[in-house]
């Protein structure tokens, strides 16, 4: 059964367990991978301020996960463009 792309896209923790499941999809182009991933990368830096102001959740090292495999398809995660908050300048999706 193919990746639902959109759904991929919206809420990549629920069509993916890790980021290196994003890499070994063969149903996306690069592309779409780096789409997701960025997506992921902006809810993962959500969660992570979440847990700083108090928030229950598991710590988890996904923030560095999504960024090797952002390396690994040799795609920018925009980190240069840091912005103000914490989420360092990684556009809204």
């Amino acid at each position: 059964m193919p990746v639902d792309y959109e759904r991929a896209r919206l809420i990549p923790s629920a069509v993916f367990a890790a980021p290196r499941a994003v890499l070994a999809c063969a149903d996306l182009t690069r592309e779409q991978k780096i789409d997701v991933l960025l997506r992921w990368a902006y809810d993962a830096a959500e969660l992570a301020v979440a847990r700083e102001e108090g928030m229950p959740g598991e710590e988890e090292d996904l923030q560095a996960q999504i960024l090797t495999a952002l390396a690994s398809l040799q795609a920018d995660p925009v980190t240069e463009q840091a912005g103000p908050t914490k989420q360092h300048g990684l556009p809204s999706p």
